[in-house]
């Protein structure tokens, strides 16, 4: 059974700190990564893991609380972005120097949009921090990376989880890990069971509260717009994963986290160790069953 990986990951915010789990599991289980793709979180992951910096950047991320996050984020209330997204770059680059794509150890690619044409753009050589700055550009958050008369934005917009795009070597296993998505059903059940639970309060303060605020609170423009947005994308996530049919898919939505809860690492990367170990537990047993056949 091969071991080499020609790893994707997706985009998601936050939630691709999972990210970082998954590949540890990997790693247990001995499977060598031979090359990464990887859109948005998952080019920032990727390309510091194939810079060989993974551990360090997991121990950065336990010291980011909401107040770090703040000073992180470089507002400036642009007509097209509300943030620069130089800032936390460059703090990256304080313990992840910069280097050429081409000279990292592993092949690697970042995916980023372009706004006006509406096309693909692969980042497979130059600055790693000019290609991954230019995945993470979050529409309308982050301002997007002018570049040879292109307005680049995130790489999710167009190709979430690309597969097509990672470097394949033979003999190997072809390996995504989607974070793309989020587990509305499971996120409805929980808001109704906290709206019952409020209804019912004991508390008078509650009691008003809730008489307070309107019903059906969470409908809103903002939400109303991130969750269409949200659910296209997962659209395209399991078009690629249908087109593409990865050997293991290690599928993670999320029931509560979201694109900014960047000081929930540490529990984030451990729902993606979980989920890696289910993949690796499911894929091994269809080898073993797949081998039995052969054999008989």
């Amino acid at each position: 059974m091969t071991k080499d990986v020609a790893l994707v990951l997706s985009s998601g915010g936050a939630r691709g700190l999972a990210h970082i789990g998954a590949i540890e599991e990997l790693e247990s289980h001995d499977y060598r990564i031979a090359s990464i793709a990887g859109c948005s979180m998952g080019a920032l992951v990727g390309g510091i893991y194939a810079a060989g910096k993974l551990s360090a950047f997991r121990e950065w991320m336990k010291t980011i609380d909401r107040k770090r996050m703040l000073e992180l984020t470089d507002f400036s209330f642009s007509i097209d972005h509300l943030a620069k997204g130089t800032r936390i770059i460059e703090a990256i680059m304080e313990f992840v120097p910069d280097v050429s794509i081409e000279e990292l150890p592993i092949p690697f690619c970042a995916v980023a949009t372009d706004w006006m044409t509406g096309h693909e753009v692969l980042f497979r050589e130059g600055s790693l921090f000019q290609a991954i700055r230019a995945s993470i550009s979050l529409p309308s958050f982050y301002e997007p990376v002018r570049r040879d008369g292109m307005v680049l934005i995130d790489g999710g917009v167009i190709n979430p989880i690309p597969m097509n795009r990672v470097v394949r070597h033979e003999g190997d296993i072809l390996v995504g890990i989607d974070v793309s998505g989020h587990d509305y059903e499971a996120q409805s059940v929980m808001q109704h069971k906290l709206e019952e639970k409020r209804k019912h309060s004991g508390s008078l303060s509650r009691q008003i509260l809730h008489r307070l605020l309107p019903e059906h609170i969470e409908f809103n423009h903002y939400t109303m717009l991130s969750r269409v947005n949200s659910i296209m994308i997962r659209q395209n996530s399991l078009l690629m994963t249908m087109l593409m049919k990865p050997d293991m898919l290690v599928d993670i939505q999320m029931r509560r986290y979201t694109t900014f809860d960047f000081d929930k690492s540490e529990k984030l990367i451990a729902i993606g160790r979980k989920k890696a170990q289910q993949a690796i537990r499911n894929y091994e047993q269809k080898n073993k069953e797949n081998n039995k056949e052969k054999n008989t």
